[in-house]
């Protein structure tokens, strides 16, 4: 099962007035919803919400649950926060199978870039996807994926089919090897370059 469990309350006062209620009565509102059930308005106690997602393993992943004795594995799916104070002011509960796959987005890794060949050779790492959306069993979703820069070379491309992918998870986009991240020559370089050349020019001249 997860590591996080939430106990939440189910709200009696939906939309905007029950919202403001809950959060004067420093609890955090949301929604339940996905399965072939109805959303259900719930409310999570402020201190525990925020220690839940200062671990980092909340957004995302799988989390249980719990009201009363009733237990339910779901996906933390979304978060909004005050854009002054960061406070949580709402959150999106999303009902799964932890055995059965979901669609979500997990953020991209890259390791090792400055010990890589192409750090020495002026080259510079450009991240075309910092995240990629898989299909992946609930209960194996990945922290992260992660790309291994220690051998980049210049002009490399770092392609999906480059990332090592949980077992039986793949990504929602099937019709091609779509590309993460290529490896250039860096403005830096090019100027410096385009500095030497000048100068050389000049000292010919």
């Amino acid at each position: 099962m997860a590591e996080i469990i939430l106990n939440v309350d189910v709200r009696e006062g939906v939309g905007t007035g029950g919202a403001r209620a809950a959060r004067r009565a420093g609890f955090v509102p949301g929604v339940l919803y996905g399965g072939d059930k109805a959303p259900v308005a719930l409310s999570v106690n402020e201190k525990d919400f925020r220690k839940s997602l200062y671990t980092g393993k909340l957004l995302g992943h799988l989390v249980t649950l719990k009201y009363g004795e009733e237990t339910q594995p779901v996906i933390a799916k979304d978060v909004q926060f005050d854009p002054v104070s960061d406070r949580p002011l709402h959150f999106d509960l999303m009902r799964v199978d932890e055995h059965a796959p979901v669609k979500i987005e997990v953020p991209v890794h890259f390791k090792n870039a400055d010990e890589a060949p192409f750090a020495r050779q002026g080259g510079s790492l450009e991240v075309v996807r910092h995240a990629v959306e898989i299909l992946v069993k609930a209960d194996s979703i990945p922290e992260e994926l992660v790309v291994d820069l220690a051998k980049a070379q210049m002009g490399d491309t770092i392609r999906i089919s480059d990332i090592a992918l949980p077992k039986g998870a793949q990504p929602t986009i099937t019709d091609r090897d779509f590309v993460i991240a290529t490896i250039k020559v860096s403005s830096a370089a090019l100027s410096a370059a385009a500095d030497e050349a000048a100068e050389a020019e000049t000292t010919e001249g």
